[in-house]
């Protein structure tokens, strides 16, 4: 663990899942104290929680539903009253619920908008603030090479994840002058539970590395773009995809 880093607090959306656990464990790892957000699964942040705690790293728990308004603001607020700003943010957290666009239910395409979209702004609005008064700070979004290429069957995905990429590029223009810098990655297809039902055989031919990446590959490039030596780097949209696109 670097010294320089073991007062800088990082909170991960999502830590539950494959690639914000992989991102949560590789930030303890660099001394960096951990805020591990969830909503369900709280089985799996424990176990994450213990892990890092064993491996001489501080973790802490935080529960809120990234769709519901009121339930990050009261939630946020709180936690950076008593704690001050975060370091970093790391926008991780996110649903699909992928079917052709005719067959969408409105509830399909309601629920990964407010989930994915929505809650860019609903995490984000509470921690800004604070942020800009330290006048530092990093924050990086998690969207999809979806958003960037679209993908059949994913019309509602795609939409929130190419929405995650514009709002990232306008906030990093409105934040640069207080020396926060906001980037965003975009995995492609990653050994996560999202793609268990994918069809693989059909997919691994289109990707020129002919293979799924790692969780892993996709948390230390989150891992850099969160240190000192990404400080000139801002405003970008970084594909982790084995060649994709």
């Amino acid at each position: 663990m670097t010294n320089e880093n073991n007062e800088k607090k990082v909170l991960v959306t999502g830590a539950s899942g494959g690639i914000g656990r992989a991102i949560a464990l590789a930030c303890a790892k660099e001394g960096y104290e951990i805020v591990a957000h969830y909503n369900h699964g709280k089985e799996k942040v424990d176990l994450l929680k213990k892990e890092i705690e064993e491996a001489g790293g501080i973790c802490s728990l935080l529960q809120f539903n990234i769709s519901d308004r009121e339930d990050c603001r009261s939630k946020l607020e709180k936690w950076t009253e008593e704690n001050g700003a975060f370091w970093g943010i790391i926008l991780n957290a996110g649903i699909c619920r992928d079917n052709a666009f005719p067959a969408l239910s409105d509830e399909n395409w309601d629920d990964v908008i407010h989930t994915n979209l929505d809650g860019f702004y609903n995490v984000l609005k509470p921690l800004v603030m604070p942020l800009c008064r330290k006048k530092k700070g990093r924050i990086v979004t998690i969207s999809s090479v979806s958003g960037v290429i679209g993908n059949r069957g994913q019309v509602n995905y795609s939409a929130s994840k190419a929405g995650i990429i514009g709002a990232t590029k306008a906030l990093a223009v409105e934040l640069a002058s207080r020396k926060i810098t906001v980037n965003c990655i975009a995995p492609g297809f990653i050994e996560t539970e999202m793609i268990k039902d994918a069809p693989v055989e059909h997919i691994l031919p289109t990707i020129p590395m002919g293979r799924a990446g790692k969780p892993e590959e996709v948390a230390s490039l989150a891992v850099f773009l969160l240190s000192e030596s990404a400080a000139y780097i801002t405003r970008q949209v970084i594909g982790v995809n084995g060649g994709i696109i």
